[in-house]
């Protein structure tokens, strides 16, 4: 397939921001493509090479991409360097300087998606002393046969500047117009989605095979399972309105949620994000198998940090300290854990998300043997608000930080967020009724000693509907100034010269992120807003909703993407059980 179709499609979905328009680009690129491409053209749509479970990435710099660009068009660095000072995109600056470059030989080979592809894979898997002169050669010769546009794109791509406003739900709705004609398939194209966590995959498989291919999709061990999410609520009596008079109550743990893929002596572990973070956690793959009774299985836990001595539980903080590339050893010395098991989803050749709540729970602890190092997260079942009270008083003193509950007779439903699961912490019954995780889209320089940094962030919900993030306010206190030199680190690198597409604000910030990293917030209630957009017309037209007094909490949500951060049906639950408390209030 020729790379400039791809690149055609690219340069239209750059210049829209609207979600119909995307999908349409989608769908027409969809059906040029070949089977056997189409996965290649998903990930890149991505800006990926696999799925982000297997960790490949391309690892170019910008010194190395503007020095392939210099030996491909025979122009000096500074030039180039002076260029990209003016225009902020190596990959514009690429188009430019190769537009004006005469053309002294023919093409001497296509440049197709395929070759594109593979070049790039090649360079992802380059290692050791000599990589760097051989990936600047890969590039260049990418270069070398591409058009300006191409060029510009194949940079994009290297440097993870590609900014095209899709995601997923978009990808998945094209898929399945392209390849069924009806929109309502999706749900199946979903459902694949989220037992494999390979777009690739999907459109692959509904591509060569139809929807009633993808209908035959089974999970497959070491692919992770996209993992259940919860609602929130703020009291005892709103947990037994919405799940009845007899459901489950855990632990809430504030430790890093897991995934554990486990055959023999082989162990990998997932994060919330579908990161293998195994490195991390030799402990737990030397120890686990010896505890496990199936030939093969896929497990849901909670790594939480412990005080040795008491056996107490550690603020999600201290587990941080195992997250680094070296001396592993001496952290798993320093940091000891516990692996607590709240949920199976696979066993023994065969799915679990089928079975309900009650039978889930039952073949987990007849399968996992518990031990000092691994546990199960403490549950019992609870009929009236005085047993969840007492409940969430055991967890709280055992170091927890609340309640989750969980209905008996429900399955697990991968990849969503429902009312089957709700989520209870002592600080939700405040009159906000929550903390929030926000997403950091914007900055604002900071001043006096705040100067050097970003001294106030622009933070967003996520439109679930719209697949976007909506502004919900600026925060500027709670900031540590380890926090902020920490944070500037972090954010730096995610910079965008134009506001990515997917976010929607009416506020100008100094700098714009890519919509990636998740923070944590508190505030002192949500109010009606005609500036930000969080949930804009819902509640009053041409008003969104804002945080009055927000406050970082000092935690950034590492485990996090940025479509778990909290989403704007979530805002609008809050906002009008705040305004049902205030009347209550006045009633008395």
């Amino acid at each position: 397939m020729e790379f400039s179709i791809l690149v055609d499609s690219f340069y239209k979905m750059e210049l829209t921001r609207k979600r119909l328009e995307l999908t349409q680009f989608l769908v027409e690129l969809f059906e040029q493509t070949p089977h056997e491409t189409i996965s290649k053209i998903v990930y890149l749509i991505q800006g990926k090479l696999r799925p982000d479970f297997e960790g490949v990435e391309l690892g170019v710099a910008e010194k190395l991409a503007i020095r392939s660009i210099s030996k491909s068009a025979g122009i000096p660095i500074k030039r180039i360097e002076d260029e990209y000072v003016k225009g902020g995109d190596l990959g514009h600056v690429a188009s430019i300087i190769l537009e004006e470059k005469t053309q002294t030989t023919f093409l001497v080979e296509d440049i197709t998606v395929e070759r594109v592809y593979e070049t790039l894979f090649k360079i992802a898997r380059l290692r050791g002393s000599h990589s760097q002169d051989m990936k600047m050669k890969y590039i260049s010769s990418l270069l070398n046969d591409a058009t300006p546009l191409e060029a510009s794109y194949i940079l994009k791509i290297l440097l993870g500047t590609l900014r095209l406003g899709i995601a997923e739900n978009t990808v998945i709705d094209a898929l399945a117009i392209a390849f069924s004609g009806n929109k309502d398939n999706r749900k199946i194209l979903q459902y694949a989605y989220n037992v494999s966590s390979d777009l690739g995959k999907v459109a692959e498989t509904v591509a060569t095979n139809g929807i009633e291919g993808v209908k035959k999709f089974e999970m497959t061990l070491f692919n992770p399972i996209r993992p259940m999410l919860a609602d929130r609520i703020k009291s005892e009596r709103e947990a037994i309105e919405k799940m009845g008079n007899q459901f489950a109550a855990e632990y809430k743990l504030d430790g890093e949620r897991v995934q554990l893929h486990i055959k023999g002596e082989r162990v990998v572990l997932f994060s919330r994000s579908l990161e293998n973070i195994s490195i991390y956690y030799p402990d737990i793959i030397e120890k686990i198998p010896k505890v496990i009774q199936a030939d093969n299985i896929i497990l849901e836990a909670e790594i939480v940090a412990i005080n040795e001595n008491t056996g107490e539980f550690l603020p999600f903080q201290e587990l941080m300290h195992r997250r680094r590339k070296y001396k592993i050893e001496k952290a798993v010395t320093q940091y000891p854990i516990t692996v607590n098991f709240f949920d199976i989803l696979y066993c023994n050749g065969k799915s679990c998300l089928e079975l309900n709540y009650k039978d889930r729970r039952e073949k987990l602890e007849k399968n996992v043997k518990e031990d000092d190092f691994i546990k199960y997260i403490p549950m019992t079942v609870v009929k009236n608000e005085n047993e969840i009270e007492d409940f969430m008083e055991n967890s709280i003193n055992a170091g927890s930080e609340g309640l989750m509950l969980k209905m008996l007779d429900k399955p697990y439903q991968a990849g969503s967020r429902g009312s089957h699961w709700l989520k209870l912490k002592r600080e939700y019954q405040n009159e906000l009724g929550d903390s929030l995780d926000l997403v950091v889209i914007g900055g604002f320089f900071g001043k006096g000693r705040r100067t050097g940094s970003y001294g106030t962030l622009l933070l967003a919900t996520y439109d679930e509907d719209e697949d976007i993030f909506t502004s919900i306010c600026k925060v500027g206190t709670g900031f540590s100034d380890e926090d902020l030199d920490q944070l500037y680190q972090i954010l730096n690198p995610k910079v965008t010269i134009k506001k990515n597409p997917r976010i929607n604000s009416e506020m100008e910030a100094d700098v714009w992120f890519e919509p990636e990293l998740v923070i944590e917030v508190v505030a002192s209630e949500i109010t009606l807003s005609p500036i930000h957009k969080a949930a804009m017309d819902k509640i009053r037209k041409n008003t969104g909703l804002a945080l009055r007094f927000p406050k970082f909490t000092g935690k950034i949500r590492f485990e996090k993407v940025a479509e778990d951060a909290s989403t704007n049906k979530e805002i609008i639950t809050l906002y009008k059980g705040q305004k049902k408390v205030a009347h209550d209030k006045n009633l008395m």
